[in-house]
């Protein structure tokens, strides 16, 4: 617990109200001026955040550190500022002359850049006031304070009202924001939760270290839908936008080999194809392990459960690993029909056939079910190549004809096992 003082203002130095209450108004009569958003020219960055920067949004990012939440932020302040836009980057970590050094790693070199140092909030407005920029970025909001609060900067009172601030002069002047955020050992958004509560935007940057390949997720948006992402590859010359990542994910995927499963899962608007890989043997210890990367740990339990009670195939005394490769998280039902094939396949060590992709829910009576977006996901698996499609029956009766591509309607996990595992079965014979 650490006390905080709240010192009385002095006289003179009341905040101005930056929002004054309106007149009630009929919904219907109000009109909608004409949104205009500012393209950064990252295309995946711009998708995340719904089409572009809208003026006069504060936009939060948080990850871990050193996965490139600077780095992505200076590479669009660069694209702005080759548009012609002023861009402002406030740094309260690093030195004017690290920031140098990183912009020559990342080839950022435009004339309409600044960057200013520092952690006192009431110099940063001073700054503001000569530059007038049109675009700002503050590194990062919890190393900056104000005189007004007797506290630490990062605390939970700082971090509000500068936050606070911020917001009201963002709006006031309609100059997006920028904020760059630290994360807390849970990988949550360091600082209060009312930090979130105020921005219009909340970004989370993910990935692995051991990966080369960058997430940007959007989890709030008030300009645009939830949920998408935006991908990058992390290169020596900075984050480098993935346009197509559903081919990237499969590129070195095994031939022939069992426990190996291709899924259509959906970020946000986006499909994309990746790889299920599962690993079942017999466990050496009495308590079998159940380890899984990328996918909720009670789903592979329960998944688990349903094989022994609807097929007898009994794995309780196994150790299960499962992952998503490439560094993905999916946490969308439609995956379950991909995580059972894997798991079978490995334990029966039979592989799949490598021009089959698979997704449906399935339930606990181990039916499978059908879920959302059928077609889009059909469409780009069709698009790298793969010629058959396992779903659920209630989902190909809602679609038409898919060309070339061969869909097969399932309604149990039975019949997934007939299907796949059976000696006489087509695509049996077809794997092998």
């Amino acid at each position: 617990m650490v006390e905080e003082v709240e010192e009385p203002s002095e006289p003179g130095m009341k905040e101005p109200v930056f929002f004054s209450i309106s007149e009630p108004e009929n919904i219907s009569a109000i009109s909608l001026a004409p949104e205009m958003r500012l393209k950064t020219g990252i295309a995946e960055f711009d998708r995340t955040l719904g089409g572009g920067i809208v003026p006069g949004s504060m936009i939060l990012i948080g990850g871990d550190p050193g996965i490139g939440k600077s780095t992505l932020i200076l590479q669009a302040l660069d694209r702005l500022s080759c548009k012609g836009f002023c861009s402002l980057y406030l740094s309260g970590e690093e030195s004017a002359q690290q920031i140098k050094l990183r912009a020559d790693r990342i080839s950022v070199h435009s004339e309409n850049l600044y960057v200013v140092t520092g952690t006192c909030l009431e110099e940063f407005t001073k700054k503001i006031d000569n530059q007038r920029p049109d675009v700002i970025a503050v590194d990062s909001i919890q190393t900056i304070y104000t005189n007004t609060i007797a506290s630490a900067p990062g605390s939970v009172g700082q971090v509000r009202e500068v936050a606070s601030r911020l917001m009201g002069f963002a709006k006031k002047t309609g100059i997006p924001i920028f904020l760059i955020g630290h994360v807390n050992k849970e990988g949550a958004i360091a600082g209060p939760k009312v930090l979130e509560h105020m921005v219009d935007t909340v970004l989370y940057f993910e990935g692995d270290m051991g990966h080369l390949y960058r997430i940007v997720r959007s989890i709030k948006n008030r300009y645009g839908s939830t949920n998408e992402i935006g991908v990058f590859e992390m290169k020596d010359t900075g984050l480098r936008e993935v346009g197509n990542p559903s081919s990237i994910f499969l590129d070195e995927r095994p031939l022939n080999l069992s426990g190996s499963v291709v899924i259509p899962c959906l970020e946000g608007t986006r499909p994309l194809l990746v790889e299920i890989q599962s690993l079942v043997g017999s466990s050496p210890f009495g308590m079998p392990r159940r380890t899984s990367i990328g996918i909720d740990h009670n789903r592979i339990s329960l998944l688990v459960a349903v094989l022994a009670k609807r097929i007898g195939l009994e794995l309780g005394d196994q150790d299960i690993f499962v992952n998503v490769v490439g560094g993905l998280k999916v946490d969308e039902p439609a995956a379950d029909l991909g995580i059972v094939s894997a798991m079978i396949s490995s334990f029966l060590n039979r592989p799949v056939d490598r021009k089959l992709v698979m997704f449906g829910e399935v339930g606990l009576a181990g039916e499978i079910r059908g879920v959302s977006r059928a077609g889009l996901r059909i469409r780009e698996a069709k698009k790298l190549g793969f010629s058959r499609c396992l779903l659920s029956k209630n989902s190909l009766n809602s679609l038409g004809s898919q060309g070339k591509m061969e869909l097969l309607g399932l309604e149990s996990i039975q019949d997934l096992y007939e299907l796949l595992f059976n000696p006489d079965s087509i695509l049996t014979s077809v794997t092998r």
